[in-house]
């Protein structure tokens, strides 16, 4: 599927799909003393409290900033690739075989609410309501075939990032232009990809918001804006035809897409015009975080840190003191870094000046 910034997701998949994956979705994660050692592919906050998820249904949790960490329950042991939280104790966490879990009580249980199977059905439901069982024309057919195909696969498809604008309303996005939508805190999801004008089926990376505005990153220099909440999106043309992993966006307007090859492009005017950002580095760019005094940092696949100042518009070179694969960051409460990647999770000190 793709062999960068999710790369250590897809590789913790191929584990996966090496085995029966409806057993996966039903087998509870193993609980293990070297948990927190594990390949881990993203970190949140749930208020104080640092959640990071990945392999094999792994969920940690850390209630002193990243000095300590101990394994949550967890219902599945498919790879999970992302978790955000909307609260200080409402989650929800993304992965392998279409699985979405939630947590209501800051990452310390999860259930899960949708997988794979359920998601094909619910994309098959809403082509035939639109279109009908017997297709009239050729577009119609085969979408309708496709909606058939993806019920056929099984759950093969791994979701990739989540957003939740409050307790109630979320949307999903992953493989294969797979997106999901609920408003009531996930306990009903509809097919939203529809609403995205994806027809090629390109993977959909991230998900991120700026009050009413909602951006997807994708595959192929796939990117998509939202001005209505997510009812429904146009794609917003750029400069790249990679695949960008993330989008940081500022007030004003602005945004800064990043991805393959350390690619990052800068916009002031909500995507109409962009600007190469020159980072001087070709790892792929793969997270970013707004750190407590307002310095956008970015982190590349092999560690390296890039801070700005000015909303992404120039990016500069900061050493975090390491040189591991990584796929995640978050700020702790005591302003410390925390990252993931293959070898787990670490505490990081932040450098007392980030850029001149």
């Amino acid at each position: 599927m793709r062999a960068t910034a999710v790369f250590l997701a897809l590789a913790c998949g191929m584990a996966d799909a090496a085995q029966d994956v409806p057993d996966l979705l039903q087998r509870p994660a193993l609980q293990s003393a070297r948990a927190a050692g594990s390949a881990l592919l993203a970190v949140a906050r749930a208020g104080k409290r640092l959640v990071s998820v990945g392999e094999r249904g792994i969920i940690v949790l850390s209630d002193d900033d990243g000095k300590t960490w101990r394994q949550a329950k967890v219902p599945v042991s498919v790879s999970l690739t992302n978790v955000r939280f909307v609260t200080e104790r409402l989650g929800w966490a993304v992965g392998h075989s279409g699985v979405v879990l939630h947590s209501a009580d800051a990452g310390e249980t999860w259930s899960r609410q949708l997988d794979g199977v359920q998601a094909a059905a619910l994309v098959l439901d809403a082509v035939r309501s639109r279109v009908g069982a017997a297709a009239a024309d050729e577009s119609a057919r085969k979408e309708l075939a496709e909606a058939e195909r993806l019920v056929a696969d099984g759950p093969d498809k791994p979701f990739l990032d989540a957003h939740f604008s409050d307790e109630k309303h979320g949307l999903v996005v992953g493989a294969y232009g797979l997106a999901f939508t609920t408003d009531d805190g996930g306990k009903h999801w509809r097919s939203g990809m529809s609403r995205i004008p994806n027809p090629k089926g390109k993977h959909l990376y991230r998900v991120q918001a700026s009050g009413s505005q909602i951006f997807i990153a994708g595959e192929q220099g796939a990117f998509f804006r939202s001005g209505d909440g997510g009812n429904s999106f146009a794609a917003v043309a750029t400069p790249y035809a990679g695949s960008y992993f993330g989008v940081a966006a500022g007030a004003g307007g602005g945004l800064l897409v990043f991805g393959l090859r350390g690619n990052a492009y800068w916009s002031g005017d909500a995507g109409r015009s962009w600007h190469k950002v020159d980072r001087g580095g070709p790892a792929p760019l793969i997270d970013a975080v707004r750190l407590a005094d307002g310095t956008l940092l970015l982190i590349d696949q092999a560690g390296q840190a890039l801070a700005s100042r000015d909303e992404g518009r120039s990016l500069r070179r900061v050493s975090l003191g390491i040189a591991l694969p990584t796929s995640g960051l978050v700020q702790a409460a005591d302003g410390a870094l925390v990252v993931c990647g293959l070898r787990g999770v670490r505490r990081v000190s932040l450098p007392s000046k980030l850029v001149d």
